[in-house]
């Protein structure tokens, strides 16, 4: 293994790491509209975890 990681991939990784995170608790209101309950990580399209789906990063 090297021993550092080449800037790129840090930032290519780092691009990775924000598409995983849940929506904004205020976007469920803007888009469904009202008080329903609805779970933030529905809205967001990438999901992946670093145990099941690995990047080619």
């Amino acid at each position: 293994m090297s021993r550092y990681i080449h800037l790129a991939k840090k930032i290519r990784l780092a691009k990775k790491n924000k598409q995983t995170k849940w929506a904004p608790f205020w976007i469920i209101p803007k888009i469904y509209g009202g008080l329903r309950k609805i779970h933030p990580s529905r809205i967001t399209t990438i999901k992946r975890s670093w145990r099941r789906t690995k990047t080619k990063a």
